[in-house]
């Protein structure tokens, strides 16, 4: 979940034409040599003596792994309020930050390739083992937090998320879940032309799906089996519809950067910065905000950094901001942090690759995609698309990642090889994890703490 858009001087220039949020977007077109992949993935510490979540303060907490790291590692402490809640890596654009049930979030610095953002998360992985060894912390690889309640699950102290959860009770069921309860992996992705953008991001939220079935990785939730595979990918069915889901007006004639800005400016606002703390709009309009009609700041035009604020709080399945960003995935361990990039690298940056994939999806209608994207959080592989399973299209889809990826020439294919097994045998690893929770776990939920830690 993306934090509030650095102040930049671009950033505090006034929007007087839909024309400015329009180039926002345009800003993010690259040619080929300088496109890049930066990866993000969320995690939740526990504490290893009582396997209960990590509060913020104390001893062993949240607040101590970040300063932690900070004095360690060279990290820069980022502050709200008197409150350290964030990372920064000089000169680089990595962060960690936090989620607001304290899951940890690296979020990468846009690399050349897999082979770059993988040694990125070894090294990250490698510290906050470090400093959790000494807090008596560790950290789990699963897209639901599999034992605490949402009573039990500590608030992390930021503005942003106190306007956010009181406003999810309004819109849907499982807001917040959504935000206390689950961590995710995603690759963001660079485009060349608005083109180029929208074939990817039609590919990319057609097969989105097929992303999550394969990261399946969150199936229980408060000490039992939640009756899905990714629990995760099912919170996001009822968080907030108007900002989530899989976005039909994508595979529009037409399409293109302006109909994504008139889709975001009916997105609801959750809120403005100003002097450093948050104003509560939720529920607003930017384009009432647009007029000078906000409410909260009447009179006010949005600047920018509203503009890009706003964008972060929008979650479909993928995300345009000045690059495309997959969401559909569940955190894993076991080399599924690199295979995510490796996935849609491989598909997106070799345009053979990227031709047969909208070859595969093109003949799509809008009711099988979405009836896809329901099915998969409790079939996994075993759901069926365009008359076929998902396995066997997955079979085909690594296939054609793995060219794309020789074609790269760096070398990045055998990062694909774990997802290569899962669609091979159409065991996911919530699959695997329920087949332990049913025999050799004889229903206890404990040894999964030992199973997914990283």
């Amino acid at each position: 979940m993306s934090g509030p858009t650095p102040e930049t001087e671009a950033g505090r220039a006034r929007i007087s034409s839909k024309a400015q949020m329009i180039a926002y977007f345009e800003q993010g077109v690259k040619p080929r040599a300088d496109w890049r992949m930066g990866t993000e993935h969320e995690k939740f510490p526990f504490l290893k003596d009582t396997l209960r979540p990590v509060p913020y303060a104390g001893k062993s907490s949240i607040k101590g792994l970040l300063e932690g790291l900070r004095d360690r590692y060279g990290w820069q402490g980022v502050y709200e309020g008197e409150n350290i809640i964030a990372l920064s890596k000089p000169n680089s654009l990595a962060n960690i930050s936090l989620e607001p049930g304290g899951q940890f979030e690296l979020s990468g610095a846009p690399l050349n390739t897999v082979n770059d953002t993988c040694g990125e998360v070894t090294e990250h992985l490698a510290e906050v083992k470090v400093i959790g060894d000494e807090l008596g912390i560790g950290f789990l690889g699963l897209g639901a937090s599999p034992v605490w309640t949402r009573a039990e699950t500590p608030v992390m102290p930021k503005g942003r998320y106190g306007i956010m959860s009181a406003y999810m009770d309004k819109v849907g069921t499982l807001g917040r879940d959504m935000m206390f309860r689950t961590c995710t992996v995603q690759v963001n992705l660079d485009f060349g032309s608005e083109a180029d953008m929208v074939q990817k991001l039609r590919v990319s939220l057609a097969l989105q799906p097929l992303g999550t079935a394969l990261f399946a990785n969150s199936p229980f939730l408060e000490g039992k089996p939640n009756g899905y595979l990714s629990f995760r990918s099912h919170v996001w069915e009822d968080t907030d519809n108007a900002r989530a889901g899989m976005l039909p007006f994508v595979f529009e004639q037409g399409f293109g950067f302006e109909q994504y800005v008139d889709y975001a400016l009916d997105v609801p606002m959750y809120f403005v910065m100003r002097d450093g703390k948050f104003v509560n709009c939720a529920g607003q309009s930017f384009r009432a905000f647009l007029n000078g009609r906000l409410p909260q700041l009447p009179g006010e035009l949005p600047t920018m950094r509203d503009w890009g604020d706003h964008l972060t709080t929008v979650f479909p399945e993928v995300r345009l901001k000045k690059y495309l960003e997959m969401r559909g995935s569940d955190v894993g361990k076991g080399g599924m942090l690199c295979a995510l990039p490796a996935l849609w690298g491989g598909l997106f940056y070799d345009q053979n690759a990227l031709d047969a994939a909208w070859d595969l999806v093109k003949g799509a209608t809008a009711e099988q995609r979405q009836k896809l994207r329901h099915d998969v959080p409790k079939l996994g592989l075993k759901a069926e698309f365009m008359g076929r399973s998902l396995q066997d299209i997955a079979k085909e889809v690594l296939g054609l990642a793995r060219a794309g990826l020789k074609a790269r020439g760096f070398g990045e294919e055998p990062f694909l090889d774990v997802l290569d097994e899962i669609a091979q045998s159409g065991k996911t690893h919530a699959d695997r994890l329920l087949d332990l929770y049913h025999s050799a776990w004889k229903g206890d939920i404990k040894p999964v703490f030992k199973e997914t830690a990283f």
